[in-house]
């Protein structure tokens, strides 16, 4: 496959990382699957749907990189389309790096990692911020979720990726764990009461 064809892999394979790749020698594997996915489908859209947590990261017009993280529960980012996620963007810090950002250059990418199943995906694409939408802001809410959205975030997604497990630490969620542990617990309980049920019971006769 030539580097003259537009591959969606191109979106992170600069000519400038291309070049890198030739010199260390992995550009003829990055070649062969250059062709990205550039929709979502039912296994990005189910990872998407399980996260509780994502980086988003932009820069400005002069190039200067920026970094963000966004939370919330299962479910908060939303797939809108095959070609767009979306989410709620609740009130923080107000510094607004990330507003002023895509004010000036809609590049943006984002990062999720399960650290659990020690997944991670990558989404390349351009983002906009919509903030004189009440009702898609509103219908971006998590439902019962105590923040306050300011606007909301569309991503249209130019091409994603995924990473293999390798360094990748498996961390599990404090929630799932407590959950886990109530369950154990839970069971240790059962058993020590059948365990007395059965020591009080009369023994037979010998």
């Amino acid at each position: 496959m030539s580097d003259t064809c537009t591959l969606s892999s191109d979106v992170a394979f600069t000519p400038a990382v291309k070049a890198i790749q030739a010199i260390k020698g992995s550009r003829e594997i990055y070649e062969e699957r250059g062709n990205w996915r550039t929709e979502v489908d039912e296994d990005l859209a189910a990872f998407l749907a399980d996260a509780t947590s994502f980086y988003l990261a932009t820069a400005s017009s002069a190039g200067q990189p920026y970094i963000q993280h966004r939370g919330g529960p299962k479910g908060f980012i939303k797939v809108l389309d095959r070609n767009t996620i979306a989410f709620a963007d609740y009130r923080g810090n107000r510094q607004y790096i990330t507003l002023g950002n895509l004010s000036e250059n809609p590049k943006a990418y984002i990062f999720v990692m399960d650290y659990a199943h020690r997944r991670r995906v990558k989404i390349w694409g351009e983002a906009r911020v919509v903030a004189d939408d009440p009702a898609l802001i509103q219908s971006l809410m998590p439902k019962g979720y105590k923040a306050r959205p300011e606007q909301a975030i569309l991503f249209r997604i130019s091409g994603w990726d995924t990473n293999c497990p390798q360094h990748i630490p498996q961390k599990f969620d404090a929630a799932d764990v407590a959950a886990a542990l109530a369950a154990r617990d839970a069971r240790i309980a059962e058993l020590e009461a059948e365990i007395a049920n059965l020591k009080a019971e009369p023994r037979p006769a010998a």
